[in-house]
């Protein structure tokens, strides 16, 4: 992996959620190739192997770990595991999180001929509880509980750094999904909250929001089959001014910032937009 400039992460021990996606994947490979050694936790052992073993190949070190981020048990039980095999937490990033179908909405507005009944049409009236909570529990649940899991480790140790993963969403709410816009909303609020919070103790706390980026749970949402864009996606190219999507690779010059104590000692609270323009263009 090219990353666009190296910092000195020897002797630190990372512990990445969400790893074996697309995006918290290239976080891993980046701090791996920084020197650190990484911990690639994920829902699925196999996905998290993945990204531990294209790092070990690369001539890094990593482990893959099955964790569950909504489970105080598996959380113990994946740090019990790190701590054996690379050392204590020095560097967190929490990215896991997603949405789900049963929390968006179908249409983006409501009109009042949709109250009727519509089996294939899922209005606001419509929304799943469980789907929203799930929603909501998987993105800032799955942030707050491995803070309280690896935190433990984490006290008055020197460059002890949380990097939370936020979204556009939690800036201005996107049309159809209101549980996830809502959830991330939370995990931005939360990011400032416990940097307060952990401030005594030496350990800063700071958020990515990644505007738009194809990853594995998006794709079908905004690449057709023939590989152009869906009406969705459009819409999103025509709000970002730089008319594109980013690239897994364009996040890695903030995270490593955030995370080096050298070049952001005093950065802490911070919610970072990494977006092509899109939280800054009125759409007119």
């Amino acid at each position: 992996m090219k990353i666009p400039f190296n910092i000195d992460l020897r002797d630190k021990v990372a512990v990445v959620t969400g790893g074996g996606g697309v995006l918290c994947g290239s976080f891993a490979e980046a701090l791996a190739e920084c020197g650190a050694k990484v911990a690639v936790l994920d829902l699925s052992k196999e996905k998290a192997d993945l990204t531990a073993d294209k790092i070990n190949k690369n001539g890094g070190l990593a482990i893959g770990v099955s964790a569950n981020v909504l489970k105080k048990e598996s959380l113990e039980e994946a740090r019990k595991i790190i701590t054996e095999k690379l050392g204590s937490c020095d560097i967190l990033i929490n990215g896991a999180g997603g949405n789900h179908h049963k929390g968006t909405t179908t249409k983006e507005y409501l009109y009042k001929e949709d109250s009727e009944s519509n089996e294939d049409l899922i209005t606001f009236f419509d929304l799943d509880p469980q789907g929203v909570e799930f929603v909501f529990n998987l993105n800032f649940l799955g942030t707050l509980l491995p803070s309280q899991v690896f935190t433990k480790d984490m006290l008055e140790k020197e460059g002890a750094v949380i990097i939370n993963v936020s979204s556009m969403n939690a800036f201005t709410p996107l049309t159809k999904i209101p549980a996830y816009s809502g959830a991330k909303a939370a995990v931005s609020n939360f990011t400032k909250w416990l940097a307060v919070h952990m401030s005594k103790v030496g350990i800063r706390v700071n958020a990515i929001a990644p505007g738009f980026f194809v990853t594995q749970q998006n794709h079908a949402l905004l690449i057709n089959d023939d590989g152009t864009y869906t009406e969705r996606a459009q819409k999103i190219i025509n709000n970002t001014p730089m008319e594109r999507f980013g690239k897994p690779e364009e996040l890695l010059g903030t995270l490593l910032w955030l995370v080096d104590e050298n070049a952001s000692s005093f950065v802490n609270g911070t919610v970072i937009p990494v977006d092509g323009g899109f939280s800054a263009y009125s759409g007119v």
